[in-house]
């Protein structure tokens, strides 16, 4: 059955077990407390973690899927990886959803797979675990097509170590799963934005959106999450701060229910395999129902100005 199952499906119902094998890494390294924490560049962390998690999920997939390329935040690394990381069944539930005609006979050098192992990274080393994230996304073409965001601390606070964690999907065309998706309060706006990466360009924009409220929490994952379940109208982030990988699983899953994802001037970011990794226009994410291009159209060109 996996095997007649879509190539684009198959990635999709992988991904999710490989997903749910790195949340247990990541688990597993803050519980043995040595996080091997390495600066990467100015407010850019990298842990034991992120390594580790990044090495389960490419390693998992490749296997699978030799010829399709694969884009790591991490880079790539020679270590040997331990047999219990490697994860190469998949979702059965997944292989069993009918695929969209469009997307029936991909192959593999259409498919691009970007990977952030660990989106979060500074709210991890601080505790903060809940904005913690996994994130596979599945682009066809340029476009973000499937997407996995797994939650590997999701009900840390009540749950035992073996209920911890959720894995949400999408699917253009398809649907969504392992959630369930809400739409944000009406009469009021709510708008996410990062937590620890603000410049006065972001702080700009945010003014003249004149939001009700402001959530400011760790991880592109993260904030999508918020959009997706009604707990915010709108992701603003006029900087150029994030990359590929943070934007292309949570993308694929917003516009499978119905959301928009765009830089700040209303273009769609390319995924395909030799775009820049730097998402450079910033990035303006609309929950379902949202009107994407008001946001677009009260954004100051003082603001657009500073993003390419």
């Amino acid at each position: 059955m996996a095997q007649s199952a879509p190539l684009v499906m198959r990635l999709v119902a992988s991904s999710i077990t490989a997903a749910n094998r790195a949340g247990k890494i990541i688990r597993d390294v803050m519980s043995q407390g040595d996080l091997g924490i390495v600066e990467k560049g100015k407010n850019d962390l990298q842990t034991e973690a992120d390594r580790s998690a990044q090495r389960c999920i490419v390693t998992s997939l490749s296997r699978q899927f030799p010829s399709v390329t694969i884009i790591g935040e991490e880079g790539t690394s020679n270590c040997e990886v331990p047999s219990d990381w490697v994860v190469t069944d998949s979702d059965p539930q997944i292989l069993q959803l009918a695929c969209p005609d469009e997307y029936q006979n991909i192959q593999d050098d259409d498919i691009v797979v970007w990977v952030d192992p660990l989106d979060g990274t500074s709210e991890y080393t601080q505790g903060l675990l809940d904005h913690v994230t996994v994130l596979i996304g599945i682009a066809v073409g340029d476009r973000a097509v499937g997407g996995v965001i797994h939650q590997p601390y999701y009900n840390y606070k009540t749950a035992g170590p073996d209920d911890m964690g959720r894995t949400l999907w999408g699917i253009r065309g398809v649907g969504v799963g392992g959630f369930e998706p809400q739409s944000p309060p009406q009469g009021k706006r709510i708008i996410t934005t990062t937590r620890s990466h603000s410049t006065a360009a972001v702080q700009a924009a945010l003014d003249a959106l004149q939001p009700d409220e402001i959530l400011r929490v760790g991880g592109a994952g993260h904030k999508v999450m918020l959009l997706m379940e009604g707990k915010a109208h709108a992701y603003v982030f006029a900087s150029a701060g994030c990359k590929r990988w943070d934007t292309c699983a949570p993308e694929a899953i917003l516009v499978a229910m119905g959301g928009q994802l765009s830089d700040m001037h209303g273009n769609s970011y390319s995924y395909s395999r030799d775009t820049p990794h730097q998402n450079t226009g910033g990035v303006l994410g609309t929950a379902k129902g949202e009107d994407h291009a008001w946001y677009l159209k009260n954004l100051p060109d003082a603001v657009r100005q500073t993003l390419l």
